[in-house]
């Protein structure tokens, strides 16, 4: 039975790698063709979110000039990851060359602190303060680190130091990060879990600590975070965490339509980031707040299946808030910008089961045994499923792909910008626009298949 098993694999192997060979040579083609277009459109190395075809208006959090690029992703540190990523699959020098002008790009817009925010202009670099909102400064960073990996540069290792120097300095007290840094004289200042920001914070650190070891007293920051990640989780029944604590450690309002509240999707998010740093550190007690928050999760679920955004402290009901601060009872009530441009209500069903799988792992294999389960390599007959499934991706990819190596999002809708004062209330433009995400996530996928395509015909010989 094994024999024929075995014999069937085989055929199946031969089968891929035969009609593959073509595949991986125009994914190939296709990902040389995708660098040198995005390359070639670079901004001073860096790059925006969008820009039309003929590259006269471009886009980050709003329209730009031609002296400006974005920091937060998907832009200048995304775009220079999927560089990288490309440089290790293929070794195309071009590739390299664009994650280097990339690091240059957001070293030259490094401010006097160490630190990013959210876009750099070359006519005029700010050195007015750091954000650590939206994976802004986080993300330069991370790209930084991760191409000092690859290349012996010496301003890049210097940026990279400044950088986890400011990543100390910032740190509260209490071993939070604020929103931004340095003071602002409001919630600016406050320990924000908001989007991410210490989860990305934390994340930076546990890169750190695994690029450079405990030089820079990054363990020391670690202990420090947990600590906050502790005593920021609120007491049962509701055992989540809020969005932002003031100094009290209070939840604290932060912009007029985000309340003090629990929030579902910080709480989730703080759950991995427990047992990201139970992975490195392995101590049993990070993982000690985990089983009442996911309870707390399931109890508030909604009726239609999501979770809202804002729960309201010692009643678990949903808060809806429109600007300035007025509180509203149900979505319908609220102004079309707020209600379409937050997210006041989530489906975070496969999160929250993905984390509690992984939890239940922790507790199961350990850390060591869990980091082996996280990281294990594939066998045949795993890669050659995954290669099945991303097949049918890369013809999508080749499909879209223009001669020039451009992707063009066709007929792109989107937000109208509109004039300063005025709101929001529902209007669209529509427009071709190439996009950083989608060529970010084209990257991957080519990168992955040529990846899996090698291994396969390598274990197959």
């Amino acid at each position: 039975m094994y024999k024929k098993l075995n014999t069937l694999i085989g055929l199946v192997l031969i089968a891929v790698c035969v009609n593959g060979s073509d595949l991986k040579k125009q994914a190939s083609t296709s990902l040389e063709k995708g660098i040198n277009f995005f390359y070639s459109i670079n901004i001073n190395g860096g790059y925006l979110y969008h820009v039309t075809p003929d590259l006269k208006i471009r886009w980050g959090e709003g329209l730009k000039d031609e002296n400006t690029i974005e920091v937060q992703p998907p832009g200048t540190p995304a775009v220079g990851q999927s560089f990288i990523r490309a440089y290790r699959v293929t070794k195309d020098k071009t590739a390299l060359k664009a994650a280097k002008e990339a690091a240059y790009a957001l070293i030259q817009g490094q401010n006097k602190y160490g630190g990013w925010e959210h876009t750099i202009n070359f006519k005029n670099i700010s050195h007015k303060k750091v954000s650590f909102d939206d994976n802004q400064c986080q993300s330069a960073i991370s790209f930084l680190m991760a191409l000092d990996q690859e290349i012996e540069d010496t301003l890049v290792l210097n940026a990279v130091e400044k950088a986890i120097k400011l990543m100390i300095t910032a740190q509260l007290d209490n071993g939070a990060w604020p929103h931004i840094y340095p003071e602002q004289g409001n919630y600016h200042d406050y320990a924000t879990y908001n989007d991410g920001g210490i989860n990305d914070c934390v994340r930076v650190m546990l890169e750190a600590y695994n690029y450079y070891g405990n030089s820079m007293e990054i363990e020391k920051s670690l202990k420090k975070a947990i600590r906050f990640i502790y005593i920021s989780q609120l007491p049962p029944p509701q055992s989540g965490w809020a969005q932002q604590y003031n100094e009290f450690l209070q939840p604290a309002w932060a912009r007029t339509f985000e309340p003090p509240s629990v929030c579902p999707l910080v709480t989730v998010l703080n759950i991995n980031t427990l047992i990201d740093l139970y992975l490195v550190l392995d101590d049993d007690r990070l993982l000690e707040p985990i089983p009442d928050a996911i309870r707390w999760l399931k109890e508030i679920r909604l009726e239609n299946g999501k979770w809202a955004r804002f729960v309201e402290l010692g009643t678990n009901k949903a808060l809806y808030y429109d600007r300035p601060r007025i509180r509203c009872e149900t979505l319908e009530d609220l102004h079309p910008e707020r209600r379409t441009g937050y997210r006041y209500q989530l489906d975070l069903e496969e999160q929250l089961n993905d984390s509690e799988i992984r939890y239940n792992k922790a507790l199961k294999l350990g850390s060591k045994g869990l980091w082996e389960d996280e990281h294990s390599v594939l066998n045949k007959a795993q890669i050659t499923e995954r290669i099945e499934v991303l097949s049918e991706q890369v013809k999508q990819v080749l499909a879209t792909q223009e001669t020039n190596g451009a992707w063009i999002t066709k007929n792109d809708r989107f937000k109208k910008q509109m004039p300063k004062g005025i709101r929001w209330n529902g209007q669209y433009e529509v427009m071709d626009r190439i996009s950083s995400e989608v060529f970010n996530r084209n990257i991957a996928i080519l990168c992955e298949y040529i990846e899996l395509s090698n291994k396969l015909e390598d274990d197959f010989k």
